[in-house]
């Protein structure tokens, strides 16, 4: 495989850790919750991404954003979106309609999906992606072939995880969903399947003899719950030490097994139900946007006293250099 060199690749005295971000829009959450309105694309990048790009500077970190198609194809979105690389951050590919039902798709529609969102975030951004996340954490073997066939570094759909089931039927039960449609997304934060995958990167051999770095969103290893900042936000609910203590084991953990995690971030966990109340029905969202913020900076100042904090192509050049990674064939 092809290095890109997107990013100069120097050694660290720390193991890494990427950084990512869903920039999931507020038309995306209701359409998959299955709320009316959608349609016309309500937004909230606006308030999102000024405050996120000026925490990070805060931080002086720079991270990869999985941008979806259809916002970049909107006028009212390009100055947000442009400030994104703007600031020297990396984008990604995060499907152009946001459809958790991504597997579905057959090859030529697949095709048209990523590559429709991939020039458009391009022709917005300036840079050209070469990541991919599915909604919804789907994925398929035509899926992985496309991003192959059109070049891309590495795939970031997998989350492997046992909650998944109980995060589906959750979700389910809060929703405004038909029966169909249920049954539509029904793969929705993933498979038991995806369960038993590694939860270090490996790469895909496929059918077409091409291989593909997966990135799978890190979980506990060994134990693989996931710790991303959404489940770290809802156990701060209960207790910010029970917080503390989870995401202490989950760094163990990966320490231990040297697991080089990769840390996944949404915009509703840093701005809140009073300012979306759309979406006042997820967890965590009576939580305010300055705890949210408090909260985030103390995970990434954790994160970083035992790994260097990268952006997701860094991340997946630097593991691509090494010569101990696995296999994973369909």
């Amino acid at each position: 495989m092809k290095l890109l060199s997107y990013f100069p690749i120097k050694p660290m005295s720390k193991p890494l850790a990427s950084i990512s971000l869903d920039l999931d829009n507020l038309w995306s959450y209701m359409k998959t919750h299955g709320d009316s309105g959608w349609e016309t694309f309500p937004s909230y990048l606006d308030i999102f991404v000024p405050v996120i790009l000026d925490i990070l500077d805060d931080l002086e970190l720079k991270i990869t954003f999985f941008i979806v198609g259809q916002d970049a194809a909107l006028d009212k979105n390009r100055d947000m979106l442009a400030a994104l690389t703007e600031r020297k951050h990396e984008v990604g590919n995060h499907s152009f309609h946001h459809e958790p039902w991504l597997h579905l798709y057959p090859k030529d529609q697949l095709r048209g999906e990523i590559l429709d969102a991939e020039e458009h975030i391009h022709r917005v951004t300036g840079q050209k992606p070469i990541g991919f996340r599915g909604p919804g954490f789907v994925w398929s073997t035509n899926l992985l072939e496309v991003l192959a066939e059109n070049g891309y570094l590495y795939d970031a759909s997998i989350l492997p995880t046992y909650l998944a089931p109980l995060a589906r039927v959750y979700y389910f039960w809060t929703s405004n969903l038909t029966k169909e449609e249920k049954k539509q997304r029904k793969k929705i934060f993933g498979s038991l399947k995806d369960a038993i995958k590694p939860v270090k990167p490996y790469l895909w051999y496929l059918n077409s003899n091409e291989t593909l770095l997966e990135m799978p969103v890190t979980t506990m290893p060994i134990i693989k719950v996931p710790f991303h900042l959404s489940y770290l936000l809802y156990l701060s609910r209960f207790s910010q030490q029970l917080m503390s203590l989870y995401l202490k084991t989950a760094l163990t953990l990966c320490r231990m097994t040297q697991t080089e995690p990769s840390f996944l971030l949404h915009p509703l966990d840093l701005i809140s139900g009073d300012q979306i109340p759309e979406l006042a029905f997820f967890p965590g969202m009576n939580i305010s946007s300055s705890r949210k913020i408090e909260l985030f900076k103390k995970v990434l100042t954790a994160l970083s006293k035992h790994f260097t904090l990268v952006n997701m192509s860094f991340h997946a050049e630097s593991i691509l250099q090494r010569n101990n990674i696995s296999v994973e064939y369909l």
